[in-house]
């Protein structure tokens, strides 16, 4: 889950990383108060989760209150890189900056551990850094049992030449950036440009983080952390129900139990689709291996919600979930549906094999739902949902 600059900058806030104070607004007036607040100066600055906000106009300072109210008006609805700006970080204005640094910790999951990045070349893409200057990046592993103490911090403010004068300052920060990372679950904490101001202190400016999600349980907070107005609602009330699904661009609809299965169903789907008009699947959905009929009712009901999809192709392989309780929960929640007033007009191909395939098949065959198609191979029953999502 990656936040949004006001949130990565509280969660540094609440660690102590040196930050300026700012507040987050979604109406234009409310600048006004909160500029006067910060001394009748501040910092207008778009949320949206890319890069590039500045060279987009996303940034922009402010000289006086209504001058704030103004800038904000411009920049609350602007599209920045495909991203519309539904808040702005009202924030207080930095002194005079002297130098910009960049640092980092994020998980390396080709090497298998964790990495810290640095460089005294702030202000500017690291990536555009690293493929002109790549001397001036420095790199170093970080044991995710010994962490990052003082001397750790040290270690990496050397290897990236950070000057003498800063150099405990910028070890601090990396220090307690360090925890930030541990203790939020975190998999990637950026600060740039870390900034040495004309005081000689070092301020975190802007801030990027991505949380784990997987750690979720552990943290209620974050749940007050999602960007609820970007998120695709099939995918919260899929995520509502304990449903695996993205929403992907295609037509015919996924479900199937296992991760590795449904992804090689996404592919035979795909394979197929290209004598039938290049028709693609329309989502992921991994009912899980101990499936219930609720379950396989729950995600029939998202799928089918999908204005885009055409018709789904249910394709499970019976283990843990047995064939019969995925062709009950297929029949549920057609019924379900029904009786909700929501009318079905989608086609369904089903394809079942391994644990009580023979009486799930049954199951459909009695049901006798005008929608519902049985083939018993994989690849004919992806050939048979993409055409009929081309029909």
């Amino acid at each position: 889950m990656d936040l949004f600059e006001y949130q990565a900058r509280d969660l540094f806030a609440k660690h102590g990383v040196p930050v300026l104070a700012g507040e987050v607004i979604d109406t234009p007036e409310a600048a006004r108060e909160i500029t006067e607040r910060l001394g009748g100066k501040s910092v207008v600055k778009a949320q949206v989760k890319v890069g590039g906000r500045g060279k987009a106009g996303g940034v922009k300072l402010a000289a006086s209150a209504d001058e704030a109210v103004a800038r904000a008006t411009d920049i609350l609805g602007m599209d920045i890189k495909g991203h519309t700006v539904h808040k702005v970080m009202i924030a207080e204005t930095a002194p005079e900056i002297v130098e910009e640094y960049y640092v980092s910790f994020l998980l390396d999951r080709s090497n298998r551990t964790f990495l810290s990045i640095a460089s005294v070349e702030g202000g500017m893409e690291i990536e555009e850094v690293a493929a002109t200057r790549p001397e001036a990046v420095a790199k170093i592993a970080i044991d995710a049992i010994e962490g990052v103490d003082k001397a750790k911090a040290e270690e990496i403010v050397a290897a990236a030449k950070f000057p003498a004068e800063v150099a405990d300052q910028v070890a601090d920060v990396l220090v307690k950036l360090w925890e930030v990372f541990v203790k939020e679950d975190a998999l990637l904490v950026e600060v740039n440009p870390l900034a040495k101001v004309a005081s000689g202190a070092v301020l975190a400016l802007d801030g990027k983080v991505s949380l784990d999600e997987n750690a979720e349980f552990r943290h209620p907070d974050f749940a007050e952390l999602h960007d609820r107005a970007a998120a695709n609602p099939l995918e919260a009330a899929a995520k509502a129900k304990g449903l695996n699904y993205v929403k992907l661009d295609g037509e015919v609809g996924i479900i199937g139990n296992g991760a590795g299965l449904v992804m090689s169903t996404l592919d035979v789907v795909a394979y197929a689709g290209e004598k039938h008009g290049n028709v693609k699947p329309a989502n992921f959905l991994d009912i899980g291996g101990g499936a219930s009929a609720e379950v396989m009712a729950n995600g029939l009901e998202i799928i089918l919600g999908d204005p885009d999809v055409k018709s789904v192709f249910v394709n499970v392989f019976g283990g843990i979930t047995a064939c019969d309780e995925v062709a009950n929960g297929i029949v549920q929640a057609l019924a379900l549906l029904a009786s909700k007033g929501e009318e079905v007009t989608k086609p369904l191909v089903v394809r079942l094999d391994g644990n009580n395939a023979e009486l799930g098949r049954k199951i459909l065959s009695d049901a006798n739902h005008p929608l519902v198609q049985r083939v018993d191979t994989m690849d004919g029953a992806a050939d048979k949902a993409a055409e009929l999502a081309a029909k």
